[in-house]
């Protein structure tokens, strides 16, 4: 296939881009490097893990550009992966989301629609779910009370991609992803705030007290979800379809603590919190309607993914970790 990635540079899109290159696809990535977090990671993201790969930098809100990169490469398929992240960002910068969730998301659509994609993958997330949804989080639940404004743009993104595919037959899946964490993982995420304070001897946030679970999906499962996905897309029935990717196995965040000490050789300095506005308590992802349609099955537990997360921090970080 010809591919254009967006959100290449990313934690998910960079090691998409290793994935989908080492399978002989032609692909062609674009990120903007913003500064959400330090856009030196990003830079040695692709060099680490997909240097070869074609990478414009470019912000899917520049409709111009956006239109000349689809004219120039024609691809077949997008694979959507840009966004503004961050739940509690989201309370600080509402209009980066407004932005990039909103209005991005509709450039695709249109693009996608206009220059005869076959098949738009797209990123949404288990935020979706909100206050609405009971574990395991199933796609046939209601996904209409959002905790916060990233989580309403997510929501937003699936009922747009709904509507196009309604409308004009674009064959369009939507992937909710559950926490992920790995190596060269978004440096805002608990995984890697976590084993950094842990490795630096500081002192580390713990909200809601500590009760709090969450569905840890490492990367090469995402992966694989996204390829799965990939290869089987929707038809005329049902054109656009949404899944669920996560490792349905929820892990308690002190649990999770526990496996980073192991693995850093220190104990960890817990200060508890009371709970965050726009977090949820617990995530968990009923992951049988992804294992039906393209195999899906997860298969790193965070006792094998977590330390090679640490020591990532310990030489990526040295001692400022």
């Amino acid at each position: 296939m010809t591919i254009v990635l967006t959100g290449a540079a990313g934690f998910i899109g960079a090691y998409t881009a290793q994935a989908l290159l080492q399978a002989g696809h032609a692909v062609v990535g674009l990120d903007n490097f913003n500064d959400y977090y330090d856009p030196q990671i990003k830079r040695d993201r692709v060099a680490a893990l997909c240097p070869q790969l074609d990478l414009r930098h470019l912000d899917l809100t520049d409709r111009g550009g956006m239109a000349a990169l689809f004219d120039e490469v024609q691809p077949t398929a997008v694979i959507h992966l840009a966004a503004q992240a961050g739940v509690r960002y989201s309370l600080q910068n509402p209009q980066a989301y407004v932005d990039s969730n909103l209005s991005g998301f509709v450039n695709i659509l249109e693009l996608c629609r206009h220059r005869g994609v076959a098949h738009l993958l797209y990123a949404s997330s288990s935020s979706v779910y909100g206050d609405s949804a009971v574990p395991p989080f199933s796609e046939d639940q209601r996904v209409d009370q959002p905790r916060s404004l990233y989580a309403a743009t997510k929501a937003a993104n699936e009922l747009m991609a709904h509507a196009y595919a309604q409308l004009y037959g674009l064959h369009a899946t939507g992937l909710r992803f559950f926490t992920v964490y790995g190596p060269w993982g978004r440096p805002d995420m608990a995984p890697l705030l976590f084993a950094r304070a842990v490795l630096a001897g500081r002192p580390i946030d713990v909200f809601n007290e500590g009760r709090m679970q969450r569905d840890f999906t490492h990367v090469s499962d995402i992966v694989a979800g996204i390829l799965g996905a990939l290869a089987h897309p929707s038809d005329e029935t049902v054109p656009h379809r949404v899944f669920n990717l996560g490792n349905h196995t929820p892990v308690e965040l002190e649990r999770f603590i526990a496996v980073i000490e192991q693995a850093a050789g220190r104990p960890a300095q817990k200060v508890y919190k009371p709970m965050q506005p726009g977090d949820m308590v617990r995530t968990m992802a009923d992951t049988r309607r992804a294992r039906d349609a393209f195999g899906y099955e997860p298969v790193m537990p965070i006792e094998q993914g977590m330390p090679p997360v640490v020591a990532w921090c310990r030489d990526y970080f040295g001692q400022q970790a």
